[in-house]
């Protein structure tokens, strides 16, 4: 089976990462992979054997903004016409994350059938939680129009159930794939030696960004009482991270707040912390939490919209979920930080490469 993977750039991100794990789980498994990448932006290792491509659109007109998607979508097609004619069609199609699939809805070379939009998030939360009246309705209607009618990739029933509810889309297929982890790779990773490896600390791993709600974890960090170092995995603007560093001063924590920024393997770091704490306002799944419990190492989430309750649920974890406030994630923290549960696998073999990738690949059939 050919398949083609589409995303706007390959950031430090979540949904790139999943992106790359399919690619490579389905090569694995014999399939021929293209990955068409919309930016020239990649900061992860490619898997060997990968299709890759960069597939730009510049143009220095006045009017370029307005023009953007359906100059991308050109190029887009482009693209993807060279290698059908180079290779053979294209059996199955995926787009992920909204900017990509604003692009990919204007496509004119992509047969329906073929094509499925990947749902990474809550669209709701993530695109209409701040507006209200009109220009909320329009931008409902707006998200509508690229969905409506067409099939649908969720990464949890959360992200699913979102879309007819809060969106008014009724999807052409709709199926509900979890997050795939190549959970062989991770532990080999997570073995790499750490030079703080035994000291005492807690680990947040994400990107700078309002939906992290960093706000939220260093108010409940220094609410809870523990004295053990909290770590901040990521990157993101420098202005945002930059009030997050004026907040833990401001709240007296900043001499036990360390800024790791973006690591390629942050398995290792996962691995050693004494807790690892999610505190999202929205995660479309919550990788990272299936990738601290593998690690053996306790987790506390928000019982945020989205993946996080049905994961820690499944795992016999519910008591690692805190509400969605200060109080309630810091009194969270420190029950999980003083009395560790006990972390059952088993559950989590579900999320392994080869399961979901064939998930996925049984769409084309």
């Amino acid at each position: 089976m050919r398949v083609l993977m589409i995303i706007d750039g390959l950031p430090g991100g979540g949904a790139e990462k999943v992106v790359l794990t399919l690619c490579e789980g389905m090569q694995k498994l014999g399939h021929q992979v293209s990955l068409f990448s919309l930016r020239d932006v990649c900061n992860y290792s490619l898997p060997p054997g990968i299709d890759y491509q960069v597939v730009e659109a510049h143009s220095s007109a006045p009017w370029r903004k307005l023009t953007e998607l359906s100059r991308r979508a050109a190029a887009l097609d482009t693209a993807i016409a060279a290698a059908e004619s180079q290779a053979g069609a294209f059996d199955l199609i995926f787009s992920h994350l909204h900017k990509t699939d604003r692009i990919v809805a204007r496509c004119r070379t992509i047969a329906p059938q073929k094509l499925w939009f990947c749902i990474h998030g809550i669209l709701s939360t993530s695109y209409l939680g701040h507006r209200r009246g009109l220009n909320r309705w329009f931008k409902r209607q707006k998200i509508a129009r690229i969905y409506q009618g067409k099939n649908i990739v969720a990464v949890s029933t959360a992200a699913a159930d979102d879309l007819p509810a809060q969106l008014g889309i009724t999807p052409a297929r709709l199926a509900v794939i979890n997050n795939p982890f190549d959970i062989a790779a991770i532990l080999q990773q997570a073995a790499e030696p750490l030079a703080v490896a035994g000291e005492a600390y807690l680990v947040h791993v994400g990107r700078f960004h309002p939906h992290k709600r960093h706000d939220r974890l260093l108010a409940a960090y220094a609410a809870s009482g523990i004295q053990a170092s909290l770590v901040l995995v990521g990157t993101g603007d420098e202005q945002r991270i930059a009030g997050v560093k004026a907040q833990a001063k401001a709240l007296g924590i900043d001499d036990r707040v360390i800024f790791a920024g973006f690591q390629a393997n942050p398995y290792p770091i996962i691995k050693h912390a004494r807790l690892l704490i999610l505190s999202s306002d929205s995660e479309g799944f919550g990788n990272v939490l299936v990738e601290a419990l593998l690690c053996g190492t306790p987790v506390v989430s928000t019982r945020c919209p989205g993946g996080p309750a049905e994961i820690l649920q499944q795992a016999g974890l519910s008591q690692a979920l805190a509400e969605l406030n200060v109080a309630s994630l810091a009194e969270t923290m420190a029950a999980i930080y003083a009395s560790p549960p006990v972390i059952n696998s088993q559950p989590l073999m579900a999320y392994d490469i080869q399961p979901i990738c064939q998930q996925y690949l049984a769409l084309g059939r």
